[in-house]
């Protein structure tokens, strides 16, 4: 019984890791769009930076 409890924790285990990761994933590739969009949409004038630090 104890190995069954041990895989069927093992298998949550990576189940978990997988979501996380994936939704890592889209949570950068989100923020990149959003950076390219700023470096695109800089304004002319300035110092040519769209964010404050």
């Amino acid at each position: 019984m104890v190995p069954l409890l041990l895989v069927l924790l093992l298998v949550l285990v990576l189940f978990g890791a997988g979501f996380a990761l994936n939704a890592l994933w889209w949570v950068a590739v989100v923020l990149l769009v959003l950076w390219l969009l700023g470096f695109v949409a800089r304004p002319k004038g300035g110092s040519g930076r769209w964010y404050r630090w």
